[in-house]
């Protein structure tokens, strides 16, 4: 595919670092970007189970819906964090109670593994399938998700960012933390060194294996129905397709949510650094900061709400 191409009314240009590929606005200016930043403390919440942090994440996206009319646009966060999230609204969903505001959903998610069949029990969308459940799909105004089963998925990728972009803007960026080496942790699938900036929309990673077995053993803890099958295709998959640093610093308001470090205890050690390394201040330093960090791109927002469980925060 060419290094630059137009998707619609979106100009995308294509930058690499090492095998890492990213998309972004053509003609945006990095640094620019970057330096507007304000660093900001990260002040969380703690709550005592999934099911409260679930009933504090709905309540937002009902907060949201009343500041503003029209569609609502939602980024949705896949794996355990969000799971309770997801088991609320799929039960409300059986009644009308949310119905209103389901017609004027619009859901994108933000990171898949690659190549992988859609009906895989290891893909996101088959989670978000199983735990919304089907009258959620009925009655949501559309729902947007990254096609892993294309034969060109950069080229496919792309059309889904440009979706995504042209959108009327992304009210709530749904984020968890991604435990990583060093206490280091990831947004999305954003990680560590590979190289994204703070105007990158989207990007191509190629898969470690210890991300595949942290992938694995989050969906067979949140209750996913596995085979010996779809987890082989899961451990052959080559990529993560992952939404980067542009639209979570763009959204309206993130809402992080921590609620699982019983299964991924490295998240105590990433949650402390998160919250307690101070931002560089000069441009360049602080591209190398979150680019060896990413989670700590979450500290550049000015409007965020985090919600974790107690056994998230280091004691």
């Amino acid at each position: 595919m060419s290094p630059t191409f137009a998707t619609g009314t979106v100009d995308l240009q294509r930058h690499a670092r090492g095998e890492n590929v990213w998309l972004r606005a053509a003609g945006s200016d990095e640094q620019s970007v970057l330096n507007g930043l304000r660093a900001q403390q990260l002040n969380y919440r703690v709550l005592d189970s999934e099911e409260a942090v679930g009933r504090a994440m709905l309540d937002e996206i009902i907060e949201s819906a009343g500041e503003k009319s029209g569609d609502l646009t939602i980024v949705l966060l896949g794996g355990r964090g969000a799971q309770a999230l997801h088991r609320l609204i799929g039960e409300k969903a059986k009644t009308d109670e949310l119905d209103t505001l389901l017609a004027r959903l619009n859901v994108f998610t933000q990171d898949a593994l690659a190549p992988m069949r859609a009906d895989n029990p290891f893909s996101f969308v088959r989670d978000f399938e199983r735990l919304l459940g089907p009258a959620f799909f009925k009655k949501v105004r559309s729902f947007n998700s990254m096609n892993t089963e294309a034969t060109d998925l950069e080229a496919e990728f792309a059309d889904y960012l440009t979706r995504l972009e042209q959108s009327e803007g992304i009210d709530i960026f749904f984020l968890g933390l991604g435990p990583e080496a060093n206490a280091a942790s990831h947004l999305c699938y954003i990680r560590p060194g590979s190289g994204a900036t703070a105007i990158d929309i989207g990007g191509m990673i190629p898969i470690s294996p210890g991300l595949i077995e942290h992938h694995i053993t989050k969906f067979k803890a949140g209750g996913a129905a596995i085979s010996e099958t779809g987890e082989q295709e899961c451990r052959n998959a080559s990529h993560i397709l992952t939404l980067g640093p542009a639209p979570m610093l763009r959204a309206k308001k993130i809402v992080q949510s921590i609620a699982d470090a019983d299964t991924a205890p490295a998240k105590v050690a990433s949650f402390k650094r998160l919250i307690e390394s101070p931002i560089a201040e000069d441009g360049f330093a602080r591209a190398a900061q979150v680019d060896e960090n990413p989670g700590l791109w979450i500290r550049l927002h000015d409007n965020v709400r985090s919600y974790v469980l107690s056994n998230v925060v280091p004691s």
